[in-house]
């Protein structure tokens, strides 16, 4: 495959994104936006959008923060998406801003993108589900569920898979309500997975703090993983490969 790093901006912020492309990459390809964790672009994300390509679409993996810079620790990490919690406009012009990039790309299918985001990402392609009508679908893999306050609720355009750990303690159950009942009035085709006994960050196997809520898990990441490829296969039923 082909991988390179993928420069664009939103305003005046320079982003540091990273392109993964099919051996054998054909006209008006599929693309999948990788969005990534609260740490930032790490190795992590590029791997997922390495396995994309392995599977005939061009991989995407976003820089929400700037120059691809990636936090060493909680408190790094907090200060990081802190700008983007409390001015959900910024994180929405974010995400837009990749996806419009998308354009950039040679091969590239603006007319058939998913989204795909972890943790904080997760919220992140939430968010580009309420503001953007082209994206055929969303995937939001343990990723937070709070309302986005600067728009009207019930606006979400695409399909819609929240895989989610049953005992994430980061996610109340008051915000998944409140995100069912938004998907629900936006008459949006969506599903939900739940996994027993599984917490928050179970896709990261570098994830291991019972005390913060972290663990990784391998049997749900391996059934997400699953589920992830059906549900893009069902969102490009019409599109050939």
């Amino acid at each position: 495959m082909k991988t390179y790093e993928f420069v664009y901006v939103d305003g005046k912020q320079k982003l540091r994104g990273f392109v993964a492309e099919p051996e054998k990459i054909k006209k008006d390809t599929a693309v999948i936006l990788i969005v990534h964790m609260w740490s930032g672009r790490s190795d992590f994300v590029l791997e997922k959008a390495k396995d994309m390509a392995k599977e005939g679409y061009i991989g995407f993996a976003i820089d929400m923060f700037g120059d691809a810079v990636i936090g060493q620790s909680v408190e790094e990490n907090t200060q990081l998406i802190q700008p983007f919690m409390q001015d959900r406009k910024l994180m929405q012009n974010r995400i837009q801003a990749a996806f419009n990039a998308i354009k950039q790309i040679e091969n590239a299918d603006i007319n058939n993108v998913l989204a795909m985001g972890y943790c904080f990402g997760g919220l992140c392609v939430q968010d580009l589900a309420r503001v953007n009508d082209l994206v055929k679908g969303i995937i939001s893999i343990h990723g937070l569920m709070i309302k986005a306050d600067n728009i009207s609720q019930g606006e979400f355009f695409a399909k819609v898979l929240l895989l989610h750990g049953a005992d994430d303690p980061m996610v109340s159950d008051e915000n998944w309500l409140d995100l069912r009942t938004e998907l629900n009035n936006a008459k949006c085709d969506w599903q939900k997975h739940d996994f027993g006994g599984v917490m928050h960050a179970f896709t990261n196997p570098l994830a291991n703090d019972e005390s913060m809520g972290t663990v990784y898990n391998e049997n749900a990441d391996q059934r997400s993983d699953k589920l992830i490829l059906d549900f893009i296969g069902e969102c490009l039923n019409k599109y050939e490969r």
